[in-house]
């Protein structure tokens, strides 16, 4: 904990705020280890059980975790996680940020003449029509049916979803390691996760039977690209998936599929199975982040629930940003910027998949824009890695075990500096057991 920041407090009430306010300031920053609950304790004159209640709070709002030997930290992304605290060091490259390549998303700005700008009102705002027709035979192509809407990206949609089926208090099962954005989500909404343990192939059906049978309502899942893994899920897998599903009537089960159309990998649903549940397709990996917008499937009771959430807040995805997400689906030259896109990046994972093989260090991912590595010490990875010139993501932050791994980001590494950072990788890794 940084000298410069003295935690205060009598009840647990206080020492939290205290906490929260120093992450919110900078001064307790990302990753930093808190005190053990035991010397935060003598410092204060409290019992141990107040910080412990304290940090229990923390840990439900999602400010902080829990990492095993490595203690409690500050998560690496919260509600008061001041925005742009991620920095890399001068000369270090990046391999950290995951995310997409500026120079591989489509210019959106050539579909400005032909994007049709709707003259809308209150009374018929909501999903265009021809928007939905689109996105019908798109997922018809991948095996998804059901109702659809359109929601402000893939998180507004998992919210509304989770809000319109789950109390605060319910249990979410969630993959492990897992996307810390989506977890903190549920944190901060008052849910609790439990995890379900992953490889390669997606989640493990043994794990997700247990998290279900130990009362979790709820279960998210990535089919393609997961982050920080990059894994995708298999055939056999989905068929596995959709078996432990299929066991657990009342379940409601959310698919992210935000990889879409860059995937050179094909889709296995597995969300279709549950009676309630929701596909998840965003457009703003393929065409940019700030094309907010998602395209959901569902069953026609979550869809009507979602609809009507929402039409309780803003009301309904922007016209005219649907209307982007038509004229970009509609393009050739657009389609054709996406597949390049595509090609680039699996030729990018593959490159450092392959070299870490020839060196003997595991790695997963097959789409997406990560490569996951477990290590001995990941502490010391980052670090060793860093002085090599490289800069990686420490796994805890994404991990509800602290299991030690690295997240590498691909989206950005030349094919032909794979063998550098490869050689990099397997000096800084050390034996290591993957984290399932």
């Amino acid at each position: 904990m940084s000298v410069q920041y003295q935690i205060t407090g009598a009840a647990a009430s206080e020492i939290a705020a205290s906490i929260e306010s120093g992450v919110r300031s900078g001064q307790l920053s990302p990753g930093r280890t808190l005190p053990p609950v035991r010397k935060l304790a003598a410092d204060l004159g409290v019992a141990p059980g107040t910080v412990a209640s304290a940090y229990r709070r923390l840990r439900e709002r999602g400010v902080v975790e829990t990492g095993g030997r490595a203690g409690t930290f500050v998560r690496q992304r919260s509600a008061f996680t001041p925005v742009g605290t991620l920095t890399v060091p001068s000369g270090v490259r990046d391999l950290v940020s995951g995310e997409p390549d500026g120079d591989l998303l489509p210019d959106l700005s050539r579909l400005l003449p032909r994007v049709d700008l709707p003259h809308g009102n209150y009374r018929d705002g909501g999903p265009c029509p021809h928007l939905l027709d689109l996105a019908r035979d798109r997922l018809a192509a991948d095996g998804v049916h059901g109702d659809l809407t359109v929601t402000s990206g893939a998180l507004d949609a998992f919210e509304r979803g989770l809000a319109a089926r789950l109390e605060p208090g319910d249990t979410v099962a969630v993959e492990e390691p897992t996307w810390a954005n989506g977890r903190d989500l549920l944190l901060s909404a008052g849910y609790q996760v439990t995890p379900v343990a992953i490889d390669g192939e997606g989640p493990l059906a043994a794990e997700l039977d247990a998290a279900l049978t130990g009362g979790a309502r709820a279960f998210i899942l990535t089919s393609r690209g997961q982050n920080p893994t990059g894994a995708t899920v298999s055939a056999d897998r989905a068929a596995a998936l959709r078996a432990v599903v299929r066991k657990h009537p009342g379940v409601f089960v959310i698919e992210d599929d935000h990889w879409a159309e860059l995937s050179r990998t094909p889709l296995r649903p597995v969300a279709d199975a549950a009676e309630h549940w929701m596909f998840v397709r965003s457009v703003s990996k393929p065409y940019g982040p700030d094309l907010r917008c998602a395209i959901v499937a569902a069953d026609a009771d979550t869809k009507a629930r979602l609809q009507g959430r929402m039409a309780l807040g803003h009301g309904w995805v922007s016209g005219i940003l649907q209307h982007f997400v038509i004229a970009a689906w509609s393009d050739e030259v657009v389609a054709a910027a996406v597949e390049h896109a595509g090609e680039v990046y699996a030729e990018r994972q593959t490159a450092l998949r392959e070299a870490l093989a020839e060196r003997g260090v595991e790695a997963w991912g097959t789409s997406g824009l990560n490569l996951w590595v477990p290590v001995a010490d990941e502490t010391a990875a980052v670090v060793s890695l860093r002085d090599s010139g490289f800069a990686v993501a420490p796994g805890r932050s994404y991990s509800f075990h602290g299991d030690q791994g690295i997240r590498v980001s691909t989206s950005r590494l030349e094919p032909a500096l794979a063998p550098a950072v490869a050689d990099a990788i397997a000096y800084a890794s050390g034996p290591a057991t993957p984290p399932i």
